[in-house]
């Protein structure tokens, strides 16, 4: 019986590495079209919180090169919406930092020259804080420590913006130093602590203030911010200060 022949082996295919390489490249490209993806959503998002900071800000997005222009509403409630936005909530407050008080001050400053209120309150930022100086013209009679009745819906707005945080706050009360003697108040001391002590009653009955961060404090004429050689200079000095502490003012605090 004749042998049969044996068949010629099959050679190995050395061309099979393509095939998992193609696969590696098909799989690569999904990956960057889902980062691609991602990028563009988040893009998206930043552009929708950014916008709605200018908004909450007074800035019109109209145009690249626009102008500042003043927020178009009767009160400040537009900035807690944006802390909101902003900062993750702790107990519906957040926590301020300087950056948060710049902004706060820029929008305080933007509602003031809206209402042509820039005489009667100025907003800074200090080591301390943000300081709302309410000065006496625009909220109490000389020598009285009783808020004046049309004071109380500027005060209400202004402040607004400071109750969405859970900083604590001073409020502290100063005269020039001009003497005065009278039943109610014997000297500067009792004056600028009654100013002080009314403002924050007016701030825990009438908004959101929690009263367990907030406390007063008189100074008479011992804290002056101009000299008082002139009227100018005493009229800055008659003021009432409400202080939203930065955390290293608050680690002096009880």
């Amino acid at each position: 019986m004749a042998r049969k022949q044996k068949g010629h082996e099959k050679e190995p295919n050395h061309e099979r590495w393509l095939v998992s390489y193609a696969d590696f490249i098909t799989l690569l490209f999904a990956v960057f079209v889902t980062l691609y993806a991602m990028s563009q959503t988040d893009k998206k998002k930043a552009e929708e919180v950014l916008q709605s900071m200018r908004e909450s800000f007074g800035y019109s997005s109209t145009s690249a090169g626009a102008k500042p222009t003043v927020i178009d509403t009767g009160s400040m409630s537009v900035i807690p919406s944006m802390h909101r936005l902003t900062q993750a909530p702790q107990r519906g407050k957040s926590r301020g930092g300087e950056k948060d008080f710049r902004a706060t001050k820029a929008a305080i400053e933007a509602y003031l020259l809206k209402v042509g209120a820039q005489a009667k309150v100025s907003v800074s930022v200090t080591p301390r804080g943000l300081v709302v100086s309410l000065k006496e013209a625009g909220f109490f009679d000389s020598g009285s420590a009783t808020l004046k009745q049309d004071s109380y819906a500027l005060l209400k707005d202004v402040v607004s913006s400071l109750s969405s945080y859970s900083n604590g706050i001073r409020v502290e009360g100063h005269t020039d130093n001009m003497p005065i003697s009278s039943a109610s108040f014997p000297s500067n001391w009792e004056l600028s602590t009654a100013r002080a002590t009314n403002v924050l009653q007016y701030l825990t009955k009438q908004t959101d203030f929690d009263p367990y961060r907030i406390s007063a404090a008189g100074y008479g004429e011992y804290r002056p911010v101009a000299d008082n050689s002139d009227a100018e200079g005493r009229g800055k000095n008659r003021r009432v200060d409400i202080v939203l502490l930065s955390e290293q003012s608050e680690r002096s605090e009880p």
